[in-house]
């Protein structure tokens, strides 16, 4: 058995981001004409019931937080991942940049090997409640983004550290 200082990390592929690839993990959140329904005497269009934001435990409600991600420099060691017990959490470029999308399935209450999905700049992402993901991974420049989440008494984060990192490579934008 090799010592894990001789272990070399895994370079993870990068995907696009797809409602049936992402599916395990949550939603997608696009304009989706499915979807898309007229009000306001016909000049709105509404993009109706994209993702579900959950909180849950007592004293618990749903909040929406504008984050500022600054961007990541690549190659890019992936040594952790976080979860949110009581709440799902969602995330919404205001700034129309691309971003990356890191998850992880669960496996025996630790996180398996990462996946990584490039979301367009008008694509958002809602992370169920108790998914394992990376915090919000940004590129080329501070980027903004609309956050829903769950804001509670109970500590709605657990995080799970790898003990070798994965690797994620320039993406191609």
């Amino acid at each position: 058995m090799p010592k894990v200082s001789e272990v070399m990390p895994e370079c993870l592929d990068i995907r696009p981001l797809t409602k049936s690839a992402f599916a395990p993990f949550g939603e997608v959140i696009e304009a989706d004409t499915a979807s898309m329904r007229l009000i306001n005497g016909g000049t709105t269009e509404r993009f109706h019931a994209l993702a579900v934001a959950e909180a849950t435990g007592e004293g618990a409600r749903v909040i929406i937080n504008l984050f500022r991600g600054q961007p990541r420099s690549f190659p890019y060691a992936v040594d952790m991942m976080e979860r949110h017990p009581f709440g799902s959490q969602s995330f919404s470029p205001v700034s129309g940049r691309p971003f990356l999308v890191v998850v992880s399935e669960d496996v025996n209450g630790r996180p398996d090997k990462p996946q990584v999905f490039l979301a367009r700049g008008d694509q958002g992402v809602n992370y169920r409640r108790n998914v394992w993901h990376h915090p919000l991974m940004t590129l080329g420049q501070a980027s903004d983004f609309l956050v829903v989440d769950r804001e509670g008494p109970d500590n709605n984060l657990e995080e799970f550290f790898f003990e070798i990192p994965f690797i994620i490579k320039e993406p191609a934008l």
